[in-house]
């Protein structure tokens, strides 16, 4: 990469500055390759660090880059394709790519506002099954699925106490109290610790959190929160409706 003064444009110095590091990233980088300090990088494009920090995160916001542990700032590989849907999301685990797989389910209280929407008194303890979802070979979301115990009133209190044979069952007796529909909001957040450490993230990192509320004829039988990378995943809609996040790799190269 070498040496490039900024001149005097219209546009944000830092916007201008990822065009240029966009461009370098195509053609003087491989994937996977480590940047240099900010320190290094600033001299040479003779910018403040505070301006380079801004080209770096929208770069990163775009899934160009990737902060990782341990490494730094690497190029980042093509987005991967995850669809979001009901027949995606799988009550029931499987082994073909970009399924679900269960991860713990432990008796727990449900965040306020969940709590709220799902009508159970505040302290009440509610089924929180984790998963995470891994799409060629990359961790792409976690989520957390809040279910009261009255959604899943034949559930064994004796079998499987706790783990991924605990999630199974409860999602196993979700799936046959028959969900009639859903709702979904998507927003972008900051990852939490827990999330980052699962996504191999840094905390903070952005990400898209994906809310899904499952209805039955009696009201809301639980409620899904999965956070997604986003520097991995883009959103789409289909004609059907259907939430998809995908990328097309041919638009990276195109770009």
């Amino acid at each position: 990469m070498g040496t490039t003064q900024l001149e005097s444009v219209q546009e944000p110095k830092y916007w201008h500055l990822k065009t240029v590091l966009s461009e370098a990233l195509d053609s003087d980088f491989a994937v996977g390759e480590v940047l240099p300090n900010e320190r290094d990088l600033a001299a040479r494009f003779g910018v403040a660090r505070a301006t380079l920090r801004q080209a770096l995160e929208q770069l990163e916001l775009e899934g160009r880059l990737q902060r990782r542990r341990g490494v730094g700032t690497t190029v980042a590989p093509p987005r991967v394709g995850v669809a979001v849907s009901t027949a995606q999301h799988g009550w029931a685990d499987g082994d073909t790519d970009g399924a679900w797989q269960p991860v713990e389910c432990t008796l727990a209280t449900a965040p306020a506002a969940v709590a709220a929407v799902l009508d159970v008194e505040e302290g009440e303890a509610v089924h929180v099954v984790r998963r995470t979802r891994v799409a060629q070979g990359q961790a792409v979301a976690a989520e957390l699925l809040y279910i009261p115990t009255s959604s899943v009133p034949e559930l064994s209190a004796i079998e499987a106490p706790s783990g991924p044979a605990r999630a199974r069952g409860v999602l196993r007796e979700l799936h046959r109290a028959g969900l009639d529909g859903q709702d979904r909001s998507v927003e972008l957040g900051s990852a939490r610790a827990d999330d980052a450490k699962e996504l191999d993230r840094l905390p903070g990192a952005p990400v898209l959190v994906v809310t899904t509320r499952y209805f039955t004829t009696v009201g809301t039988a639980a409620v899904s929160v999965a956070t997604y990378r986003a520097d991995t995943c883009r959103l789409t809609f289909g004609d059907s409706g259907a939430l998809e996040i995908s990328h097309d790799e041919q638009e990276r190269k195109a770009s």
